[in-house]
């Protein structure tokens, strides 16, 4: 008697496509400018695309939100006015204008999801050491899913929001709390200011409720995936819900501590 099939595993193309997407991001980080901001904008665009489908958007009213976000986009390369409150403000105008436009406050809240991150990024590379600082924003996350993947399978233990992602425990919200902080502690060799690495376990808390966040999105939508552009991983919301919180906390995080230096 033939057994029944197993299912086919992902992890090759898993690993695959999670080599490519480090090597970009990594090209880009380091290049930084316009191919930084570049990977920035279409990355940006294709989440609010993921975004508009979990909103269950039409095609029409996906691409006028995708359209109203390429102006605050736009003015944030470094071909145009870059990190700026002129950006700020355009971003804001761009919710506005969705809202108005579709008549959907989540679609609206897409645009301001997805850019304001975007926004942060892009100021955060623009400082003084800001490839260092871009790099401590964006691993801490990464760091932080390591370290909540590895301790949530090791101890296992009471789930930490069992309604919307079943199996996030709290072991594993403590496990990425330590990781991210470890990693961050180890950057200080390279002049990572102690403050940041003091900051980390909150941010490092931030980007797991970030996921939360997306995982209920998802629920609501009642879909397994954002998007399927990423073989083993999903959709672009799925790997970067943890940095959209993150990013804009940090970039505040720096700006305040500068103001008062």
């Amino acid at each position: 008697m033939t057994g029944v099939p197993k299912p086919k595993s992902d992890l090759g193309p898993r690993a695959v496509v999670g080599a490519i997407l480090i090597a970009i991001a990594a090209a880009a980080l380091w290049s930084g400018g316009f191919f930084y901001w570049l990977l920035l904008v279409v990355v940006g665009l294709l989440m609010l695309a993921e975004w508009c489908g979990l909103a269950r958007a039409t095609r029409g009213e996906t691409r006028l939100a995708q359209f109203a976000l390429s102006v605050p986009l736009a003015i944030m390369s470094p071909l145009a006015a870059g990190a700026s409150f002129f950006a700020l403000g355009l971003l804001a105008g761009a919710g506005f204008f969705i809202a108005i436009i579709t008549r959907s406050g989540r679609i609206a809240a897409g645009a301001i999801y997805v850019g304001l991150p975007l926004l942060a990024l892009v100021t955060i590379r623009a400082m003084d050491a800001g490839l260092l600082l871009a790099f401590w924003t964006m691993a801490l996350v990464w760091a932080c899913d390591i370290g909540a993947y590895a301790a949530g399978r090791s101890f296992g233990g009471a789930k930490l929001a069992p309604s919307i992602s079943p199996n996030k425990t709290w072991s594993g919200l403590i496990g990425g709390m330590v990781a991210a902080t470890i990693f961050a502690f180890a950057l200080t060799r390279w002049g990572l200011p102690l403050y940041l690495v003091v900051a980390t376990p909150l941010l490092a808390v931030s980007a797991q409720m970030g996921d939360l966040y997306e995982s209920g999105l998802k629920r609501r939508a009642g879909v397994k995936d954002s998007g399927n552009m990423l073989p083993g991983h999903g959709g672009f919301l799925d790997r970067l819900d943890g940095l959209v919180p993150v990013a804009p906390l940090a970039a505040l995080l720096i700006l305040v501590h500068q103001a008062f230096l």
